[in-house]
Parts: structure tokens; sequence; C-alpha cells
């Protein structure tokens, strides 16, 4: 058996060899970026197409046939029945954690310098499809946005790729996956460049435009000319409709923080909950009580956003359970307003018990649906004469939405431009994604996706003096080459087992029991007494042992804290401790060297 396994191995990695030899000798490695952007870019299509293939047609067994023909109570039921089939392909099938799409991307950037695990190729495959498609009130673009990272990242170190080669391949991943599923190329580039933090050049443009061009023919191969939000502008924009348009930015301002504090909110307490299982339970019922009575949350919910632009909101709302007269307006906006105040609560509630998805469509839901319910009040208050174009605030809702709560105000603007086919809504977007996302970036400096990375100073950013220090890793960086000394120790022993034996010129003193840093000594501090052997057996360390100016903490100090530390200092050495316990010194000529290195392969 063995004999065969080699048999088999053995050839493929001689092809493999036979290709990076060939590689080497007739392609140049830009060409060969080129050529794997474009393979990536049809992966990542096919990624697409994959995952939403297999969510609409469980989506529609399940509520086509089975919800509306037999008994609502599977509103209740379907979401639970999702989740634990999840959890279970989880611990059985993939036997790995499956974490939320683009943060774990960003985390496998930021800290495991690109490299993603092959399980991640195919685990939101088989787990966002069960989630959504059973009525989980997420969406799909993370995880094929993880899904096609995950194969670029593979394919990147299957043909030796660097470090900074694997982000952009990446990037050209998270590119075609959105350029597949909104076919709205240009707006796929400007996502993988904004959420992202890669930098913009021409190296890095032609692979995204590449990838990105790959992704959606093949999107078009699979759906032809069907579109995710179909629309085309029949509202002009006029500049007496711009002062409602700052007024909606706002709103969507306040929206965006609200999402990313519930979102916040709800993931800290399911991570106080102790198992799975338990999550599982009060999420899964938590998720199912909701979708019973407001069944609009039921799964992404595009066809909410496609009635709303269509201007048939009361199509959307049409499975209230309580049978709500909706021939009053006021009652319209009363339960699109309780749409917008549920869908982040759904959607947390998916996460906390273990669902696997995006709050890309989320987000693109709660927009729509914000601008419709404004636009709404405005046109029925009585206020103005002229009433404004509903469909049209329910598309820059969206984008107003997209800028607050992903920090990415661009991919707004050009994603709402590219699905209306026209930039006859270009001056609204800009107004609205522009105020959303200043006051949004006031109050909440992370957005929902780098939440967690930003708050740890693990997140990428186009700083790149911030970019650098991120990517550098404290414990290449720390010497363990100084002779420590006990408390205790009188001047004779610090003489003899730490001067004499020692090349440095600062001793660190810990305790005896804990290894707890107590202390430093400097060789200066001892000079003016080390040759009095009067003194040897009368002064102890702790006598002349002094605090030291700064510690590092690796489990609590970032790299930029550690850089400050130096700063605030003016230290050429800081002890480093780990759980309290000393492990050893880094110094600032050695810290330096690292970032100039680092910023070397950053800027390559």
């Amino acid at each position: 058996m063995q004999d065969f396994l080699v048999a088999l191995i053995m050839p493929k990695q001689t092809i493999l060899k036979q290709i990076l030899i060939w590689r080497a000798k007739y392609i140049s490695h830009r060409q060969f970026v080129y050529i794997l952007s474009v393979v990536i870019g049809f992966t990542s299509g096919v990624g697409a197409v994959v995952l939403k293939n297999l969510t609409h047609f469980i989506q529609h067994l399940l509520e086509g046939n089975l919800i509306k023909y037999y008994y609502h109570a599977f509103y209740f039921l379907f979401p639970i029945i999702g989740l634990t089939l999840v959890y279970l392909a989880i611990k059985y099938v993939i036997r790995n954690k499956v974490s939320h799409g683009i943060p774990s991307t960003l985390y496998a950037i930021s800290k495991r310098k690109g490299i993603m695990k092959q399980y991640q190729m195919f685990g939101s495959i088989l787990t966002a499809p069960l989630t959504v498609g059973f009525g989980g009130s997420v969406g799909l673009e993370g995880p094929t946005v993880a899904t096609g990272a995950a194969i670029g990242s593979n394919i990147s170190r299957m043909f030796h790729m660097n470090q900074n080669t694997r982000n952009l391949l990446i990037g050209c991943a998270a590119a075609g996956a959105m350029s597949s599923i909104f076919k709205a190329p240009i707006a796929a580039i400007i996502f993988a460049i904004e959420v992202f933090s890669l930098d913009l050049t021409i190296a890095s443009m032609l692979p995204l435009l590449l990838a990105s061009l790959s992704a959606i023919l093949t999107s078009y191969f699979f759906f032809g000319n069907d579109i995710l939000l179909p629309f085309r502008i029949e509202d002009e924009f006029v500049l007496s409709d711009a002062p409602f348009y700052i007024i909606l930015g706002v709103f969507a301002a306040i929206t965006s923080i609200y999402f990313a504090q519930v979102y916040d909110k709800i993931q800290k307490f399911f991570d106080k909950i102790g198992t799975p299982i338990k999550r599982l339970i009060v999420g899964g019922v938590g998720l199912g009580l909701l979708i019973y009575f407001i069944p609009p949350l039921y799964g992404e919910g595009f066809d909410v956003i496609n009635n709303l632009i269509a201007g048939n909101a009361e199509k959307a709302l049409e499975n209230n359970l309580m049978q709500m007269d909706l021939t009053n307006i006021w009652i319209v906006i009363l339960l699109l307003a309780g749409l917008v105040f549920f869908k982040i609560i759904a959607s947390s509630l998916t996460f906390g018990a273990g669902g696997v998805g995006g709050i890309f469509a989320p987000t693109l839901f709660m927009g729509s649906i914000m601008g419709n319910c404004i636009a709404k009040i405005i046109n029925h208050c009585g206020l103005f004469s002229s009433p404004i174009s509903e469909s049209n605030f329910t598309l820059v809702g969206m984008a107003g939405l997209l800028a607050g709560v992903l920090h990415a105000p661009l991919t707004a603007i050009f994603l709402i431009a590219e699905l209306t086919g026209g930039y006859e809504l270009f001056i609204p977007l800009m107004l609205t994604a522009t105020i959303s996302f200043g006051l949004t970036k006031y109050f909440s400096p992370h957005s929902v996706y780098n939440m967690q990375l930003g708050r740890k100073g693990e997140l990428i950013t186009h700083d790149k003096d911030h970019a650098v220090l991120t990517f550098m890793n404290i414990d290449k960086v720390i010497e363990t080459n100084f002779v420590s000394i006990t408390s205790n120790m009188n001047l004779g022993e610090i003489i003899n087992t730490a001067v004499i034996q020692s090349k440095r010129n600062i001793f660190p003193v810990i305790d005896a029991k804990t290894k707890a840093l107590v202390g430093i000594i400097l060789l200066d501090d001892l000079r003016p007494i080390m040759f009095d052997q009067d003194l040897y057996g009368e002064i102890r360390a702790h006598d002349i042992m002094q605090p030291a100016p700064e510690i590092i903490d690796v489990d609590k100090d970032k790299m930029t804290d550690i850089m400050k530390k130096f700063q605030d200092s003016s230290a050429w050495n800081l002890p480093v401790v780990k759980n309290d316990v000393y492990i050893g010194f880094v110094s600032k000529s050695k810290l330096l060297t690292a970032y100039r290195r680092q910023l070397i392969n950053f800027t390559k």
C-alpha cells in the first residue's frame, strides 16, 4: 500500500517540478503572476457559481415547497436544522473550525503571511449553503471570497510564491469572487483594494483586472445575463433632492453604528457561552423564532430588495404573521423599520450559533430597506410638495450602509453605479456614502470585517508604516543570551556567575521561585563597587537593581506598542516577559534591522 501511495504521489511531484523548471526558464515572475491571476479569477468564479447554485437549490426546495404548501412553522424549524447540519459537517467532515469569510482572510494576511489551510478551500462550500439555504440570515459573499482566497493562497504556495505575491493573489481572488457574484468588475477591484488594503500600483492593478475579468466571464458563461439586482434608473437626480440625500447619509451612519454595536455585543455574548452545542441551541432557537414571526429575514433577502427597488413593498411584506393592513402606508413603514432593526440581530444569531456566511448581503438588505423607508416618510409626511424617488433612495441607501458598515465608500459608490448600468446617481451616491463613512468612522474606527483584528492591532491598513509593523514577528527579535541573576545573590556571586560569564552589559534580576522579572542591573551600576572585595558578601542584587524603563509583554503588546515604548523610554534594550515570566530582551538595533528588512520585502 505504501509503495502504491509513493507511486501515486511521485508523478505529481515530478510534473510540478517540471512545470517550475519550465516556468523559471521561459516565463518571468511578473508574467507568471498574470497567468495565476487569470486562473484564480476563474476558480473564484466557479466557487461563486457552486455556492450560489447549492444555496438556491436548497432554498427553493425548502421555502418553495415545504413552507409555501405545507406549514408556516417550518420557518422556525429549518434554521435549527440547517445550523445542526453545519455543526455536524464541521465536526465530522471538515474537522476544523470554519471561520467567517473575510475576517478569516484578513487574519491570514496579517498574521499568517497569506497562508490559508487547505480545508478552507472547501469548508465554506459545504457549510455556507446549509446555513443560508436553511434560512440563516447571512450572505454568500464572504464565504465566496474566503473560498477563492484559500484557493489563491494554496496555488501560490504550490508554485512557491513569496508573501507579497500571495497577498496580491488573495486580493485577486476577492476581486474575482465579487466580480462573479455582482457582475461589477470595477467595484470588485476597488473592494479588494479597500478591504484588503492592497497597494494600488501598476504591478497590482493588472493582476486584479485579469482576475476580475476572468471571473465575470465565468459568471456570464454559467448564468448568462442574469444579475443579482436587476434595475435601470428611471428617475433622474435633481439638485433639490441633495438635502434629502444628506439626511439619508446621516441615517445611514446611525444605522451603521447600530449594526456594528449590535453585532459586536451579540458576538461577545456567544463567546461567553461554553460549548458549541449550547451556542447552537441558543442561537438556533432565537433565529428560528425571529424568522417565524418575520419571514422576510429568511436567507439572504435579495427578493425583498428587488421588490423594494421595483416599488412592490407590499409584496416584500406579504408574509407578515399578523396579517397587518398593507394598504396603510404607515404600517408598511413600521414593518420596514422593524426589518432594519431585526436583520442584524438575526445575522448575529446565525453567526453565534455556528453558521457560516457573510455580512455583505445583510448590509445591502438593511441599507435598501432603510433608504426606502426614509423616502416613504419624506413623501408621506405632507411637508414637501414634490415626491422623491423611492427606488433611487433604496439603491443609494444600500451604498450608504455599505460605506458605513464596511468602511468601503468607493466600493459602495461603484458597486451601485455598475449595478444600475450608469452613473446618473453618482452625485447622490457620493453624498450619502461620504457622509455615512465619515460619521461612522468617527464613532467606530474599525469596520465590522476588521473589528476584532483592529482591537488586537493585527489589522493591515494603507498606512505602510503600520502595515510593516503588523507583519513583523516579535518572537524573531527576542534575544535570550543575557545571564540572569536572582534577587538574593550577593555581589561576589553576581561578579563570578554573571559579569565574568556574560558578554552583555545588562543583567535581568528575577525571582528565584516565580522567575518573574523584578528589576535590572546595568554594568555601569557595578563598576564603582565590583573590585571592592570587602563588599562581595554584604551587597545583594536587590540593593543595586533598578526598575526596567519599560517591560514588553508578548501576550499584550502589539508591535506598535513596542516601538512606542522604545521611543518613550529612550532605552536600547527592554526586557520581555510572557505570563509574567522573564524570557529575554529586545534591542532597539535588532528591532530596527528587522523593520528595515520587512520594509524592503513589503515594498518589493
